[in-house]
Formats: C-alpha cells, sequence, structure tokens
C-alpha cells in the first residue's frame, strides 16, 4: 500500500508541475495559440458587417438626397447621411431618450449595449480625490458601480484623474450636451470587461500613472463603441485595442497632435488577437499627427469613409498578416515626397507581405498619395467584402461633417495648436500646451509625450498577464479540477486507512 500512495503523490507532483508550466513557462501568446484561436466574440463572417456597414451608409445617404429634392427643409437639415448620427440626432428629444444611442453603433461593435436598460447615474463632481476609495457622485464612482449603468454630466467639467479610470462592464459615459475633458493619470481602461459606450468625451495629455499613458486603453475586452469623441496629445496611444480585444467600433472622432495614434494589435506573437475585429468609420485624422491610423496586426479591420488631412511617416500600417480593407477614405498626403505612401508593411520582406489581404476600394489619394494594395486585394475582381458598392471619397465631408465632440450649442471642438483655442465660438477648448510646438510635432515642453519607463504596464514580463486578473488557461483549469479530485481521493483512503497496511 506504500507504493500506492508514493503512486498518488507522483500524480499529483505531476498535474503541480504541469499547473505551474501553464502559468510560468507559457507566454501570452503561446497560451493563446494552444487553447484560444478565436474569440468569443469575433464574428464568423466579418464580410457580412462590411456590408451591412455600407447598406447603413446607403439608407442614410438615399434619405438625405430623397429630402433634399421634395424640399423637407427642416428634416433636410436634420438628416446628414451620416447613419450613426441620424439614428439619434434627428430626434428633438433626444436629451429625455438618452439609451436610444445603444441602437445606433455600426460595424463590428454593433452590439455594444452600454449601459443600456440600466438606471441614469448624474456626474455632479469633478474632483478625483482617492481613486481606491470614489466618492459619490464622481465619474470614477460612476464607472465602478455593478451592472449597467448610463452616466452622464450635471455640466462642463473638467476631470483630471490621478489614475487610470477603470470602466466596468455595461457602462456609457455619455457626455452629450455638455463639454467634459478627461486628463491626467492614465485616463480611460477598459480592461476584461464587455458592453462598453464612450461618447461626445474629450480626451488629452494623459500620461503614466501605473500605466502607459494611453487615452482610451482597451484590453481583453469586448463589445465597444467609441464615438464622437476627440482626442490628442497623450504619452503613448489615443486609443490602443490589444490583447483578444474584438467586435469594437471606433466612430466620428477627431485625432490630432499625437505620434502613435491607433495601435490595433498586442504584439507580433499574440495569435488569438487575429480574432481582432474593428471598424474604424467617419473619424477625422487632423493636424500634426505622425503615424498609426491604425497600425494593425493579425485581424480584420474595416476602415472606411475617414478623412486623412495630414501624416508624417505613414497612415495605414500592419504587421502579422492583418486584414485591412480600406474603402471611401480620402487621404491627402503631406509635402514631404518620401512619406506619399499611405500604407506601411512593418517587420516584414516583400515576398512576405505580398500575400497579405490589403485593399483599397473608391478611396481619393490627394497630393500624390497611393495605396500599395497585396493579397486578394490586388485582383480588381476582389468583390468578397463589396457586394454592395462602399461609398467613394467624395462623400467624406458630409459623413465626417461632425466628427469629434459635439458642443452644447451645436457646434464642434477640435483642439487648438500650442498656446492656441480653436473651437466653435472660439476659445472653449484649450490650447495643445505643447502639442504644435514649433520644431517637433508631439509637444516636448509639456512632458507628456516622453515615452513611458521599461516595464510599463506589463510589469515587465510576457508572464505578467497570468498573474493579473486574467484567468488561467483552459489546460490549467481542467488541471486544477484533477488535482481538487486526486486530493479529495488521498484524504478519503487516508481518512478510512486504506494506506494503513
Amino acid at each position: 500500500m506504500l507504493l500506492r500512495a508514493h503512486i498518488y503523490v507522483f500524480f499529483i507532483a505531476l498535474i503541480l508541475c504541469n499547473c505551474m508550466f501553464d502559468f510560468v513557462s507559457a507566454s501570452p501568446s503561446s497560451a493563446a495559440a494552444a487553447f484560444n484561436l478565436s474569440l468569443p466574440h469575433e464574428h464568423p463572417y466579418p464580410e457580412h458587417i462590411v456590408r451591412e456597414f455600407h447598406r447603413r451608409v446607403n439608407v442614410s445617404l438615399s434619405r438625405r438626397k430623397t429630402l433634399e429634392t421634395i424640399q423637407e427643409k427642416d428634416q433636410f437639415s436634420c438628416v446628414t447621411g451620416n447613419p450613426i448620427d441620424d439614428c439619434w440626432k434627428c430626434d428633438p428629444n433626444w436629451a429625455g431618450n438618452r439609451q436610444q444611442l445603444a441602437d445606433c453603433a455600426i460595424g463590428f461593435g454593433y452590439k455594444a449595449l452600454g449601459g443600456k436598460g440600466g438606471p441614469i447615474y448624474v456626474v455632479t463632481d469633478s474632483t478625483d480625490p482617492d481613486p481606491h476609495k470614489p466618492k459619490p457622485g464622481t465619474l470614477r464612482d460612476a464607472v465602478s458601480q455593478p451592472g449597467p449603468v448610463w452616466i452622464i454630466f450635471a455640466s462642463d467639467m473638467l476631470i483630471k484623474l490621478k489614475s487610470p479610470l477603470v470602466v466596468t462592464s455595461f457602462k456609457t459615459i455619455d457626455g452629450r450636451g455638455v463639454h467634459v475633458e478627461v486628463t491626467g493619470g492614465g485616463c480611460i481602461s477598459i480592461e476584461h470587461v464587455t458592453n462598453v459606450i464612450v461618447h461626445n468625451i474629450n480626451i488629452h495629455h494623459c500620461y503614466p500613472a501605473d500605466s502607459d499613458g494611453d487615452g482610451l486603453h482597451i484590453f481583453s475586452s469586448s463589445n465597444i463603441w467609441i464615438d464622437h469623441c476627440t482626442l490628442s496629445n497623450c504619452a503613448d496611444g489615443l486609443i490602443d485595442c490589444t490583447v483578444g480585444s474584438t467586435a469594437i467600433t471606433i466612430s466620428n472622432n477627431h485625432f490630432s497632435h499625437h505620434d502613435k495614434v491607433m495601435l490595433l494589435g498586442h504584439s507580433d506573437d499574440y495569435v488569438a488577437d487575429r480574432g481582432m475585429q474593428v471598424t474604424v468609420a467617419f473619424n477625422r485624422f487632423g493636424e500634426a499627427l505622425n503615424q498609426r491610423m491604425p497600425r494593425c496586426r493579425f485581424g480584420y479591420f474595416h476602415v472606411v469613409n475617414n478623412d486623412y488631412s495630414s501624416w508624417a511617416e505613414y497612415a495605414v500600417g500592419g504587421s502579422s498578416r492583418p486584414t485591412i480593407n480600406s474603402q471611401g477614405n480620402r487621404y491627402i498626403a503631406p509635402p514631404n515626397p518620401n512619406a506619399k505612401e499611405v500604407t506601411r508593411r512593418l517587420d516584414a520582406n516583400g515576398q512576405e507581405w505580398e500575400s497579405w489581404n490589403w485593399r483599397t476600394e473608391g478611396d481619393l489619394m490627394v497630393n500624390g498619395a497611393f495605396f500599395v494594395p497585396s493579397g486578394d486585394g490586388v485582383n480588381p475582381q476582389y468583390t468578397l467584402a463589396s457586394s454592395m458598392e462602399p461609398k467613394p471619397a467624395a462623400f467624406i465631408d458630409q459623413l465626417t461633417l461632425n466628427a469629434g465632440i459635439l458642443l452644447p450649442n451645436g457646434g464642434i471642438a477640435n483642439p487648438g495648436s500650442r498656446g492656441s483655442g480653436i473651437s466653435s465660438g472660439g476659445g472653449l477648448i484649450p490650447g495643445g500646451n505643447g502639442g504644435g510646438a514649433p520644431g517637433g510635432m508631439y509637444g516636448t515642453g509639456d512632458g507628456y509625450n516622453n515615452p513611458p519607463g521599461e516595464g510599463g504596464y506589463y510589469g515587465g514580463g510576457d508572464g505578467g498577464l497570468f498573474f493579473s486578473s486574467a484567468p488561467p488557461s483552459p489546460c490549467c483549469q481542467t488541471s486544477i479540477i484533477i488535482l481538487s479530485t486526486i486530493l479529495i481521493l488521498t484524504l478519503y483512503f487516508t481518512t478510512n486507512n486504506y494506506f494503513v497496511i
């Protein structure tokens, strides 16, 4: 019987080693490769989402044209042709029916419910006194509430965060009707959650504070919609989506004064991001931008009806075989004769990236801009995503007319260059505080754009993901169950003297 006891101990030790191997030896990418080759909210047919997007745009533009023809001036002035805005802005009582917004998303994030069905939480206090003990009435307290919550603001606010604002699942941050600015440490963090809407918030000058200093950091999350925000001057990315995030729409935003604008995909070895699906639509990429609009890895990215007024290095780039479907955008190249190409393949030679599916259709190339297609996108007969023709870039002015935050007086607000404020009526938004500093695009004067320290958000190690709030891998979960069963049996046999001769 002593031999039997040794056998039990051997199996227990073996399973413990297996579980520890899952946690310690496996990097996030290798664990994902073995157990998570698809994501829970990944759409099995991304081309269906693309076709539905075009259908919605066509319906809105056709409606506007019809109203113009029959001279219905009141309705015509409301209908823009942008299906997201037309969904809610034409309701004169939208402020009394705020949660209708949750029905207006299109693209891959169309299922984002936010706080729909939950109570209205009115933020009345702009302070952030203690991140660990949220004060009632503050935005931090609102986003930490359980269950669905629809968050609005009692008045114009400047909210200076001391640490990242961690948003829980089923929340809408709705800044319509007021002017809300979020700045400071870390800014908005959307991690390991689902169903979040961020609407009409001015996010700027975010710096590292237990974070990389992203304006919006989306990490292992799904069903996310970022709409009508204005973003500029942050330490790292303005919007970063990483580590298995999917089902995301980024629409109607205004980006300016920044280096690395938008990262979609964690790293070149995190293969779970091949399930990442993101729609980037109706955005205005404005002055003093450098690169990553977006920079993609692995997944499927629909870049559609955006206005690119400038870039320094490139506009749309990627690595690790992403599918990039560029449709109906306006690309205005910079004066630099060496920066006319819209696209950039990173960390790959020509033989490798020739098979990547990068497609341009209906895009308008201005000032010498050119897009280099590849893969199926080179073939003019490539119609996988185009059973309904996308609207060409001739409609860009109309579709991006209201990009960025909407001011209470109906104006559009965009951040100004250094030392000035440019907005509807003038002066409602402060200047870029270094965003357009002479001789440097990224504003070193305030220090916000200095790179974060080494180690940064991930604690300096690939294994850090598994020691945070992320769940153990399926293999380790199984090992834990087996281990628990053996321990129970061992205890039972020992108690009943089965191991005693």
